[in-house]
């Protein structure tokens, strides 16, 4: 007979999240196991399986959190173009774990309607900070302009995290994105 365990998590979705992003710090989001999760969250090997289907289950559980913890970074720029692209990085850095899951569809159901409505919240407040940019100085399209402010913050986000920067970019990565993002509102 096998042993139980002397206690209950109050939420153990959250402790399964929880134990998956830490994993992710240490081991990546492809080197992920149920079975490891389940011994970091201190329960037994069936709990991730019950609460996520399967692993794929649980990165789209973890892609959906990201994309909400997102766009509540750059929501709170208040639209500030320059800052929501320093949020973008700052988020890169500080939530690796997530950032490593989000832009991995090949990692999860990326058909997933929770997931597709947090994706779309983080795009909307991207998108919200590139249309503050216009201030009447001629057409603008929005949607090209938050993809080409997306592909630099994601590159600098993701060249700063596998350390390809060269030195002189300093050791502050908030400080590091603004004077690169400075030169497009420039």
């Amino acid at each position: 007979m096998t042993e139980t365990r002397a206690y209950h998590h109050g939420d153990l979705r959250r402790a399964l999240l929880a134990a998956a992003l830490e994993a992710i710090e240490e081991v990546g989001p492809a080197a992920l196991s149920l079975r490891d999760l389940a011994r970091r969250a201190g329960v037994s090997h069936a709990a991730p399986t019950h609460h996520f289907g399967d692993k794929a289950g649980l990165l789209t559980a973890l892609a959906a959190q990201g994309f909400d913890l997102l766009a509540q970074a750059l929501i709170a720029t208040h639209d500030d173009f320059l800052e929501a692209g320093v949020a973008y990085v700052d988020f890169a850095v500080t939530h690796r774990a997530y950032f490593e899951v989000m832009f991995r569809p090949e990692l999860y159901r990326a058909d997933d309607p929770e997931l597709l409505a947090a994706r779309e919240r983080s795009g909307a407040a991207l998108r919200s900070g590139v249309a503050a940019l216009s201030g009447g100085g001629g057409p603008v399209d929005t949607d090209r302009d938050a993809l080409a402010a997306w592909s630099i913050a994601h590159g600098f986000a993701t060249l700063w995290l596998a350390g390809a920067l060269p030195d002189r970019v300093g050791d502050n990565p908030r400080e590091a994105a603004r004077a690169v993002l400075r030169r497009l509102s420039a």
